[in-house]
Formats: structure tokens, C-alpha cells, sequence
């Protein structure tokens, strides 16, 4: 079995997408020497707000599938957590149990019962009643990666949530290993075992920028899709993405101006920042062996966009991590006993990730002073500041 550190790769994605695509999709290596049949669990929240979650189908008839030529619009799934007034009855669940089947059966994984992932336990409950005021809460797009289900960056959403952010996950269909539809139809992923280039890296990129910008419109528009949605601040949105769906968030900011603030969590970027310049406020956030500055490939694109971004930035590499550590992935393999490859245990990576990215979202949407960002914490010792044009970090 390849590993998450070894393979193929055109940066922190496969060339050779199927298997390794899928088995990064799940973060999973090999079977457990010894699994424990004990349920998986998030990391709780910090937050003071209970977390409700709520699925919506939106159907964009504008666009046919980028994908499958016979679709004539563009079918998503979107998750959207929230702050609750009072937590529900129902717990969420974190995947169907046919997604969990069809997602370890990809990455090859034997001596786990099939339906383990979709058992794991979640903060957050399903429709609960939103707590806010009109047009008080901020709106962040999170979008996951290449043949992930949006599912994956559920512990960072309910952090968000916790502390007062609507949070939209979206999940890119035929770009997902399953995704599963309200009248039953799962859909896998379409484009994962053909070959690739960058331009069709481009293509995918572009994809998910239109994709966002139709949510935003179905979440903020005059007849938006949810019942909720008047508590939105359509002046504050921001995105944030792991590994393509990081990639992505500069294409969606660079294409739809409501979008102010983004990350890009451990992601290979593709097409170059036209010659305007991004001003607006971004983040990378990346594992240190592949992302500091002079590693590699991988992290010249990051420093040819770099010199593009005109606004605030920041470059943080963590120690220890490996692609999934930005995910939910690390953190339920460490449960059930699969080896991952991070030197960073999964509980620590969720909340570094979860302590930057708020800090990031609460700075430059929230106005609120953010310390943590100005140099490097005794207390988060693996994080490093990078310095591009010295290509240290420190």
C-alpha cells in the first residue's frame, strides 16, 4: 500500500489519482494491527454556542456538470453549521454508512467494519434553531479535497460554528468518492481515474470557484435556500480550503469579490494570480517537509503567488504534519489504530488547525486582534513563521 508521503504526485495531488487519490481521501494507509471496536468522536468545540447543522440540494441551471456531459445543471450537496440557540435531539451524523463503505473500499482498507467512519460522533445536531440577529453572523465557505467528501473538515466547521460562524461545506460533485443525494442517488467520483494536466488542475479550480460563487447566491441572495439565512452578514464572507479545495479558494476570490479572506490549508496551487494582484487577506497553511519555502515544487508555487499578494499574509508551516493533519482524517485514524504517517498526533493537529484558521477568520472578518498571528507561540512550538524571501522559517 502507498503511503500519504509516498506516490506519484503532482504536489499534494495524485497524477495517478484512483487509488491514491481516494486513499488520501481517507486518510487511511493500512489496516490497524489491532482495531478497537470503539466509536470515533470530533474534538469538542470550544465555543460557547451549540452547534446546529443542516443539509441543503441546490441545483444550478445556469451550468451543465463540468463533469458529466448529460447533466444539464450543476447538483450540489451543502452542509452548513451554525451557532444554535439550544443544542437538538438529534446528533448529527457524520457520513451515511454507504459512504463509508465506498470510501474505505477505495483506499483498499480491510479489518474495519464497513460502516465504522459513518459511527464516528459529532458536536453538532441536526436543525437545530439558529441563534442570531439579521445580518449578524459571518458566512465561511469551506471546500475539501480532491475526492474528499465535504464531511472532512466537519471538527473545524463546528469550532467556527461554536464561536459564531455560519459555515457552508460544499461538496463538489463527481469530484467526491460519494456523495449522497436527498431522493437516494449516490454519485462517486467521475474524474478520478483519468489522467491529469494542469490545465485540467485549472479546469477543477475554476469548477469550484463557480460552484462557491452559485452557493453564495443561493445562501444571500432575494429567495435564499435557507430558513436561516437572514442572520447572514453577506459583507463577511470568507473561505478556506484543504489541499485543492485551498487551491481553489484563491481562483473563488479572485473571481467573486464577496469572498474577503481565504486559506489555503496544505494545497498545490495551479493557475498564476493575474498581474493585478490579490490584496485581500490569505493564508497558507502547510505541512513544513513540503510547503517551506525552497522545498520544492510544491511550495514554488506558493512563493510565486506569494509575491502577487499585495494585502496581509501569512506562511505557516507545521512540524510533524502530513496532508490529512489538515482534515478530520488524522485525528479518527489515530482512534482506530491506522497509521497515518504524521509525526503529529491527530488531536494536536485538529487544534492547531482549528486555533489558526479561527484566529485568521476572527482578524480579518471579525476585526478582533489576533497575537497568535504576529510571530511564532510557545505555546504551538510546531508552527513555524516563513519568510519567503529569506526562504527561512522560524
Amino acid at each position: 500500500m502507498i503511503t500519504l508521503s509516498q506516490g506519484i504526485r503532482k504536489g499534494t495531488r495524485p497524477l495517478a489519482a484512483g487509488l491514491l487519490a481516494v486513499t488520501a481521501a481517507a486518510c487511511l494507509l493500512s489496516a490497524p494491527t489491532a482495531y478497537a471496536s470503539t466509536t470515533p468522536s470530533l474534538t469538542r468545540p470550544t465555543g460557547t454556542h451549540p452547534v446546529g447543522t443542516t443539509s441543503l440540494h441546490l441545483t444550478d441551471t445556469s451550468r451543465p456538470d463540468p463533469w458529466v456531459p448529460t447533466a444539464k445543471a450543476r447538483e450540489l450537496m451543502v452542509s452548513l453549521w451554525y451557532p444554535a440557540k439550544a443544542p437538538g435531539r438529534d446528533r448529527a451524523p457524520y457520513m451515511t454508512a454507504k459512504e463509508s463503505e465506498l470510501l474505505l473500499k477505495a483506499a483498499e482498507i480491510t479489518g474495519v467494519p464497513s460502516d465504522v467512519l459513518s459511527k464516528t460522533r459529532t458536536n453538532s445536531f441536526t436543525d437545530a434553531k439558529p441563534a442570531g440577529r439579521k445580518h449578524g453572523l459571518p458566512l465561511v465557505v469551506l471546500s475539501p479535497g480532491f475526492g474528499k467528501p465535504r464531511s472532512e473538515l466537519t471538527a473545524l466547521a463546528e469550532e467556527l460554528a461554536s464561536r459564531g460562524y455560519v459555515v457552508a461545506g460544499i461538496e463538489h460533485t463527481y469530484e467526491s468518492v460519494a456523495t449522497t443525494f436527498p431522493d437516494g442517488r449516490v454519485t462517486t467520483c467521475v474524474v478520478c481515474e483519468i489522467k491529469k494536466t494542469p490545465e485540467w488542475w485549472v479546469k477543477l479550480e475554476k469548477g469550484r470557484a463557480a460552484d462557491v460563487s452559485f452557493v453564495l447566491d443561493e445562501l444571500t441572495g432575494s429567495r435564499p435556500k435557507w430558513k436561516g439565512a437572514r442572520l447572514i452578514d453577506p459583507a463577511r464572507i470568507a473561505m478556506a480550503g484543504q489541499s485543492v479545495g485551498g487551491a481553489s479558494t484563491i481562483t473563488a476570490m479572485l473571481a467573486d469579490s464577496r469572498v474577503r479572506a481565504g486559506i489555503d490549508m496544505d494545497g498545490t496551487t495551479d493557475a498564476p494570480i493575474p498581474a493585478g494582484g490579490l490584496s485581500r487577506p490569505f493564508m497558507f497553511l502547510g505541512r513544513q517537509s513540503t510547503y517551506s519555502p525552497g522545498a520544492g515544487d510544491e511550495a514554488a508555487t506558493w512563493e510565486r503567488d506569494w509575491k502577487s499578494m499585495t494585502g496581509w499574509k501569512r506562511w505557516l508551516v507545521v512540524t510533524g504534519a502530513v496532508h490529512v493533519s489538515f482534515t478530520d482524517y488524522g485525528l479518527l485514524t489515530d482512534q482506530l489504530g491506522i497509521e497515518s504517517g504524521a509525526d503529529l498526533p491527530g488531536a494536536r493537529s485538529v487544534e492547531i488547525t482549528r486555533q489558526y484558521v479561527r484566529a485568521f477568520f476572527d482578524l480579518h472578518v471579525l476585526k478582533k486582534a489576533q497575537p497568535l498571528l504576529d510571530k511564532p507561540s510557545a505555546r504551538y512550538p510546531e508552527v513555524k513563521f516563513c519568510a519567503p524571501e529569506t526562504k527561512t522559517c522560524a
